[in-house]
């Protein structure tokens, strides 16, 4: 500003000498320029010794200028005008992918507004309400207040809004999520039936037993399964095989004897057990006395086939030869010569001849050899059967001879008549602790 006003002073100053020229100075140059360039230099100096805009000022004149031109020009009409843009899109409802948006069956046409309308009510249902994330305005003004945080620098394509996976106390019901794995018993193979199959109570091993007089134990990691050893018990086709609560033995039965065998793993020797009658009763024996401390009769059973204690010791559950599963609580059991049961299983319609608990007795696995795929898993916790258990496009489990779960429930395996243990995974999660994730393999051995 102050070197606009020194221009314009030193300007009147020059104009003011020339004004004082001579008139002998004037008629000079009206002769040799004419007469009108006196006129115009006047005006030019007058106009150079007025004040003069700054920069900004000319630029913003210019704009209005500008504005002022884009006002009065006349607005472009379209080319052509296409009716089908004019015309508002209508969607078929009756499709498969968008029947479920449906709220009546009149609205087989919306709109696409009233499509995209039904999608966001649909999203803000689910995720119960607009997520901040797709809430434009609050994002700006989150923006504005934070903007010294590094917050505002997250990539968008971070920003999530309810939960990925959930999660619950304990294993849901109807649906079982599983996978199909490569059988247990993959590096051999029985020649005949398998009979047994039977996780270790500590390690990630499997044992398989059957009629080839042959005790065999996998490393089971659900990929390649390598074999630990095989033994075999001359003149003994194996009925059935287990493991001791310490893991240091294995109990078998044979098909054709009256006793059955106690193998000490550490020490190599055999030990001869009395056999266990069928005439639907059930003992209680303290093992360490070898005394009966009490016994109950199996409601509706005229002969028992099978027997399974869960692993908390809640639950007793007895397999008939009619193919009813009963399952009682313990403390009613040791209480009371004639329990009622608290669930009666009737899914298979042969023989019940296989029952067991998983380790968290939340499934207990109930199967028969008497039919293929006769293989059933019931949700404990609400006393249902899993609906998708088995379903294959094939038949593959075949006749169930021998089922087991896992230490920590990592696998479950069934025995069948083909000589394979096969194995299945399924996922659930359970929340608590340290423990979110729990990953479960189920293993078939086929009768």
């Amino acid at each position: 500003m102050e070197a606009a006003a020194e221009e314009a002073s030193r300007r009147a100053r020059h104009l003011r000498a020339l004004e004082r020229r001579s008139a002998a100075e004037r008629e000079l140059e009206e002769l040799v320029f004419g007469d009108g360039l006196g006129a115009g230099q006047g005006e030019l100096l007058q106009r150079l010794a007025a004040p003069q805009p700054s920069a900004a000022q000319r630029r913003s004149g210019d704009s209005e200028a500008e504005n002022d031109a884009e006002r009065g020009r006349p607005d472009r009409a379209p080319a052509w005008v296409d009716e089908d843009d004019e015309a508002e899109e209508r969607i078929d409802m009756s499709h498969r992918y968008r029947r479920e948006l449906m709220k009546s069956d009149a609205e087989k046409i919306l709109t696409q507004k009233k499509l995209k309308a039904r999608l966001e009510e649909q999203f803000q249902r689910a995720m119960g309400g607009v997520p901040a994330w797709a809430d434009i305005q609050n994002r700006k003004k989150s923006k504005r207040a934070s903007s010294d945080s590094d917050s505002d620098e997250d990539d968008d394509l971070l920003c999530r809004t309810g939960n990925f996976v959930s999660s619950s106390d304990s294993l849901p019901r109807g649906i079982l999520e599983m996978k199909s794995c490569v059988p247990a018993n993959q590096e051999r193979l029985a020649d005949g039936k398998l009979s047994t199959v039977q996780f270790h109570p500590s390690a990630q091993v499997v044992l398989t037993a059957g009629r080839d007089r042959s005790l065999s134990l996998f490393q089971v990691d659900g990929i390649r399964n390598p074999k630990i050893q095989s033994i075999y018990l001359e003149s003994f086709p194996i009925y059935k095989a287990r493991f001791s609560a310490d893991g240091e033995q294995v109990i078998a039965t044979g098909t054709h004897h009256k006793m059955f065998h106690v193998y000490d793993m550490m020490g190599g020797s055999i030990i001869p057990v009395h056999q266990v009658r069928e005439e639907g009763e059930v003992f209680i024996w303290d093992v360490r006395s070898r005394k009966c401390l009490h016994k109950f009769e199996d409601e509706g059973s005229l002969e028992g086939k099978c027997i399974a204690v869960s692993k908390n010791n809640q639950y007793v559950a007895c397999g008939s030869a009619s193919g009813v599963v009963n399952l009682y609580t313990t403390d009613v059991c040791l209480r009371e010569n004639h329990p009622k049961p608290v669930k009666a299983i009737m899914n298979l319609v042969t023989s019940a001849t296989c029952v067991t608990f998983n380790p968290t007795t939340e499934i207990l696995a109930v199967a028969s050899n008497g039919a293929d795929e006769a293989v059933k898993l019931m949700h404990i916790p609400s006393y249902t059967v899993f609906s998708n258990f088995p379903v294959f496009r094939r038949k593959q489990i075949y006749l169930t001879q021998s089922m087991d779960f896992s230490p920590r429930s990592g696998f479950f395996s069934i025995a069948n008549n083909k000589g394979k243990a096969l194995l299945y995974s399924y996922l659930y999660l359970i929340k608590g602790g340290n423990k979110k994730f729990l990953v479960g393999y189920i293993g078939c051995i086929n009768n």
